[in-house]
C-alpha cells in the first residue's frame, strides 16, 4: 500500500472519530442534565477508573496511549458538565465582584515590607504604591502576620530571583495563609559588597546578607575567603554591619541601604551573574482584579492517580493558556503530599478561562484561586533581596 493510500485511510478514520467524539460530548451533556435532576456529583472517580481499566485491558500493545486518549475525553466531558451546570458558582461570584480599583490609587493604604528603609521592599513597594505609607517588619512571617491582623492593607515580598530561584519561605507562607496576589513588580538586582569606613576586601572575614543574596554573590564570598552569615534581610544585614563597626564584617545589600547606614561600597556589582532580576508580589486579604490584569496564580493538590499532573496541565494547553511557573511545596501535616503553585497568562474574566478555573475547583481535591493581576516588565531601577 502506498503512503497516499494510507493517509487517505487515516483521514477517513479521523472523520469517523470526530463524529463519534461529537456524539460522546452530546451524551455527556445529557448526563449533566440527568445529574442536575438527581443531584449526583459530576465527578465519579470509580466509574472513570473502571472505564480506564477496561480500555487498558482491551487495547493490548496500545494500552498506554489508549488510556491517555480516554482520560482526555473524560476530562473534557467533565469540563463540559461543569460548564453546563454552572459549576464553581462561588468562584464565579468571587471573580465577578472583585475590587477593580488600581493599586496606584490606594493612597491611604499601609504597605508591610520586610527589612528596613533602603531594602528591595521599599523600592518595589514605592513603585507599586507611590503615595502610600510603608511599614517595615523584620521577617517575611511578620509581613504576612501584619496583613492577617489588619495592621497593613497589603504586603510586598519577593517570590523568586532569576539567579537563585524561588524564595521558598514566601511560597510556604502564601500557601499557608491563602492570601490573594493583587500585583507584582520586577526589578533588576544590583548587589553591593559594603563595609564600614576603613574596611577593605582583604580585611573581610564575615559577609552578612539574606540567603538569596548570599547565593547570588558566591564568587565574591569565596574570593574573600569569608564566612557567609544569613540574615532575615539584606537591609538588616547592612544595619548590623554599621552597628558593629568591625572592618572584618561586610554586608551584601543595595546601594540605598549602604548610604543609609554610612557604609562604603567595596565592590559593585557583587553578584555572580548579570541581568539578575527579582520578582515581588503584593499580598492582600481581599481579591483585587485590576482592569489590565493578565496573569493568574492558583494552587491545587492532585489525586493520587498516575499522570494526574499531565492531565491538568494539558487542559491549560487546550485553552491556549501559557504557563509561566509551576512550583511544588510540601503540604502541612501530611507525608509526601504536595501543593502545586501555578502561574499562567490570562484573564479570569475571559469565558473559557473562567470555565476552566471553575471546572478545576470542582475536580481537584484542594483548589485555591490566588489572584489575577497585571504582569510587570522589568523596571529601570535596581534593588536587592
Amino acid at each position: 500500500m502506498k503512503l497516499e493510500e494510507v493517509r487517505k485511510e487515516i483521514d477517513q478514520i479521523d472523520e469517523q472519530m470526530l463524529n463519534l467524539f461529537l456524539r460522546r460530548m452530546d451524551a455527556a451533556a445529557q448526563v449533566a442534565r440527568i445529574k442536575a435532576q438527581t443531584g449526583q456529583p459530576i465527578y465519579n472517580q470509580r466509574r472513570e477508573q473502571e472505564i480506564l481499566d477496561e480500555v487498558t485491558k482491551k487495547a493490548g500493545a496500545y494500552a498506554a496511549p489508549a488510556k491517555i486518549l480516554f482520560q482526555t475525553m473524560m476530562d473534557v466531558s467533565r469540563a463540559l458538565q461543569h460548564n453546563l451546570l454552572g459549576g464553581g458558582k462561588e468562584l464565579r461570584e468571587q471573580i465577578e465582584h472583585a475590587d477593580a480599583a488600581p493599586l496606584r490609587e490606594r493612597v491611604d493604604a499601609v504597605i508591610a515590607c520586610p527589612g528596613t528603609k533602603g531594602s528591595f521592599s521599599s523600592l518595589a513597594a514605592k513603585n507599586l504604591f507611590p503615595d502610600s505609607t510603608l511599614a517595615f517588619y523584620p521577617r517575611f512571617y511578620d509581613v504576612f502576620d501584619a496583613v492577617k491582623k489588619g495592621e497593613a492593607t497589603f504586603g510586598v515580598v519577593p517570590v523568586e530571583n532569576s539567579t537563585a530561584g524561588s524564595v521558598e519561605e514566601v511560597y510556604d507562607l502564601l500557601l499557608k495563609h491563602r492570601f490573594f496576589i493583587a500585583g507584582e513588580e520586577m526589578l533588576p538586582i544590583d548587589h553591593c559588597l559594603c563595609g564600614v569606613p576603613g574596611a577593605t576586601l582583604s580585611s573581610i572575614r564575615r559577609i552578612y546578607s539574606h540567603p538569596q543574596g548570599l547565593n547570588q554573590c558566591r564568587g565574591i564570598i569565596d574570593a574573600c575567603s569569608a564566612e557567609a552569615v544569613a540574615c532575615d534581610n539584606t537591609a538588616i544585614a547592612a544595619d548590623l554591619v554599621a552597628k558593629e563597626r568591625d572592618p572584618a564584617n561586610a554586608a551584601i545589600c543595595s546601594a540605598q541601604a549602604a548610604q543609609k547606614n554610612g557604609l562604603v561600597i567595596l565592590k559593585k556589582p557583587a553578584q555572580d551573574i548579570g541581568g539578575n532580576t527579582t520578582r515581588f508580589i503584593v499580598i492582600s486579604r481581599t481579591l483585587i482584579i485590576e482592569p489590565e490584569a493578565d496573569k493568574i496564580s492558583l494552587s491545587f493538590s492532585l489525586p493520587h492517580v498516575t499522570g494526574s499532573l499531565h492531565r491538568i496541565l494539558s487542559r491549560f494547553a487546550a485553552c491556549g493558556l501559557n504557563l509561566t511557573k509551576i512550583e511544588s511545596r510540601p503540604m502541612e501535616n501530611s507525608r509526601f503530599e504536595y501543593l502545586f503553585y501555578l502561574d499562567f497568562t490570562g484573564s479570569a474574566r475571559a469565558k473559557d478561562t473562567l470555565s476552566l478555573l471553575c471546572a478545576l475547583s470542582g475536580d481537584l481535591p484542594e483548589f485555591t484561586f490566588l489572584g489575577n493581576y497585571a504582569a510587570r516588565r522589568e523596571s529601570g531601577e535596581t534593588a536587592d533581596i
